[in-house]
Parts: C-alpha cells; structure tokens; sequence
C-alpha cells in the first residue's frame, strides 16, 4: 500500500464555524460529526477535522484548486469582504500570485476565523 494523508486536526475556537468558513470559500459541504471533529472532506478525501481548542499556534493550510475553481473561490473571498494578499507576508493586500517557477500558477492567502493562513492555488504547467 502506498502511503497517503488521510486526515489532520485544525484547532479551531468554533470548529463549526471555522469548517463552515473554509467550505463556502472552496465550495464544499461540512461533513456531519465525527465524535468531537467537524470535518470538511477534500476532493481527494482528505479531511480537516477540526476540533475545539483555544490555545493553539496558527497553522498553513495550502489547497490545489483547478482554474475555474480558483476564480470561483477568489469571487467568494471578494464578496464577504475577507482580505486576501499575494504573499505569504501577507503585505501584498487584494492581489494575487503568479508563480515565476510554474507557468499558469496563480494563487492567494488568506486567513481563517483563527488566523490559520489559507491558500488557494492552481496546478499551472501544461495546458495553462
């Protein structure tokens, strides 16, 4: 059997809250409860289990996104009025990246209910 990540914790203050944020961003749907986690399920069944905490250091969750995607979830960010930046710095406020390693590549960061740092970015490469 071939190694695979199969889930990982997020603390979270509101694990509802937080899982219910990162979903709408990309599209997705909560999963129902699984013991004290609420999970969000990505395309290639990976879970975020987040999981009430209040003492935690922010995290980097980084999430592949095809291009059309991409622009839909940048649409959302854009609409609830979340900040988002073209660096990781998180200085470059309401741009975002194109990669200079990988044509095609765009992507942006920005933050969760608990200051977790997400980003979005495409595959880019071939057929970009």
């Amino acid at each position: 059997m071939t190694v695979e990540l199969n889930h990982t914790i997020v603390p979270a203050r509101d694990p509802q809250a937080s899982a219910r944020f990162l979903a709408e961003i990309l599209g997705l749907s909560v999963d129902p409860p699984v013991a004290h986690f609420t999970p969000v399920t990505l395309a290639n069944q990976v879970s975020l289990d987040y999981d009430r905490s209040d003492d935690f250091e922010p995290h980097h969750y980084a999430f592949m996104v095809g291009e059309e995607e991409f622009d839909a979830a940048l649409a959302r960010i854009r609409q609830g009025g979340i900040i988002h930046y073209g660096d990781p710095a998180c200085q470059e406020i309401g741009q975002i990246y194109h990669s200079k390693n990988i044509a095609g590549r765009r992507g942006t960061y920005f933050h969760d209910p608990d200051g977790h740092l997400m980003e979005i970015l495409t595959p880019g490469g071939a057929g970009s």
